[in-house]
């Protein structure tokens, strides 16, 4: 199949404005001769939500700040194109990847990938659904098994303790969820009114409608601390969730440092952190053998097609989304 030299994509021409337009002459990328660098033909691509200002907020090094593009999406699904000889991604692989924030994005046709994203696409997931998982699945498995140090076995590594997630029918809270079930921790979570019945159906064996129950009053009832908060949110609710930790328990944050949002009067003991996930092929293959095997599904909202792009936008930004919005570049 002849490679195209330009493609449709998603722009933001200002990086000090939250604009995107679509435009049909970006060109298509060429892989760095000798690199570890794949061209993808883009099937899916999902939105990130609040994605449109890290540019502005979040300065990247100047190595990468002088070729980026500003084309957003960073979670893909797509068909491998061309590949290194060595590479285990050879052309006609079905792969999705959380694509390095600091290169151009994905909300194009046809984008780079690099060999340590990539993995093999779950085959049980449509094209929309796969590019939902990377960012959300790769964010919960680090929160639990790095940074939490609870282990990756079935039924065990987890058997004993008590996490309670925020947020939990967002994108990523739907993986912290089913990643710690899976592991055999209790599960408590939090969610509004319209999907606690969605979030039971994940596995949490409580679930807490954040619009009627107070965390820190839910916390202090006899036995209902917990060993391992992880909060989606940050804010109101991280400052709530330290409420919620057993002396000596784990409070991680996956929006901002939880010591900057600390209330008077809260256990001393209590360790915590806040951490950005990072791209991991790896561990987005063993979540691929997972779903192959019936544990673990995403949370999709919607899928638009490119040309309805800022429908796409808005959609997500409305704040009435249950996970991810996905883009369809419309490849056969």
């Amino acid at each position: 199949m002849a490679i195209p030299k330009t493609q449709k994509a998603v722009v933001q021409p200002d990086k000090m404005t939250t604009d995107v337009i679509l435009i049909t002459d970006h060109p298509v990328p060429t892989p760095k001769p000798s690199s570890d660098e794949h061209l993808v033909r883009v099937h899916t691509a999902a939105i990130t939500n609040g994605e449109l200002l890290w540019t502005k907020n979040f300065a990247i090094p100047d190595e990468f700040a002088a070729v980026k593009i500003l084309v957003p999406c960073d979670d893909v699904a797509g068909t491998v194109v061309t590949a290194p000889a060595s590479s285990p991604f050879q052309p006609g692989t079905e792969v999705y990847a959380r694509s390095n924030y600091n290169r151009t994005g994905c909300a194009r046709e046809y984008t780079i990938l690099l060999t340590d994203e990539m993995a093999k696409r779950p085959q049980r997931l449509s094209w929309a659904e796969s590019a939902a998982v990377p960012m959300s699945a790769e964010t919960a498995w680090q929160a639990l098994f790095i940074h939490a140090g609870l282990e990756a076995k079935a039924g065990v590594g987890a058997k004993g303790k008590r996490v309670f997630v925020t947020a939990a029918s967002g994108g990523v809270g739907v993986w912290m969820v089913q990643l710690a079930k899976w592991a055999g921790a209790e599960v408590v979570a939090t969610c509004g009114a319209d999907n606690v019945e969605w979030v039971k159906s994940l596995g949490a064996d409580e679930v807490i409608d954040y619009t009627k129950t107070d965390p820190k009053q839910w916390a202090a009832e006899e036995g209902h601390k917990v060993d391992l908060v992880i909060d989606c949110i940050g804010r109101k609710s991280l400052e709530d969730a330290w409420w919620v930790v057993k002396p000596g328990g784990t409070l991680i944050s996956i929006f901002q440092p939880p010591d900057g949002v600390k209330p008077a009067g809260v256990e001393s003991n209590i360790k915590h952190l806040f951490f950005v996930m990072e791209s991991n092929g790896e561990q987005l293959q063993k979540v691929t053998e997972l779903i192959e095997a019936g544990t673990g599904k995403p949370a999709l909202d919607s899928a638009f097609p490119i040309d309805q792009f800022q429908e796409a936008f808005k959609k997500l930004e409305s704040g009435k989304t249950r996970g991810k919005v996905v883009l369809d570049l419309g490849a056969n």
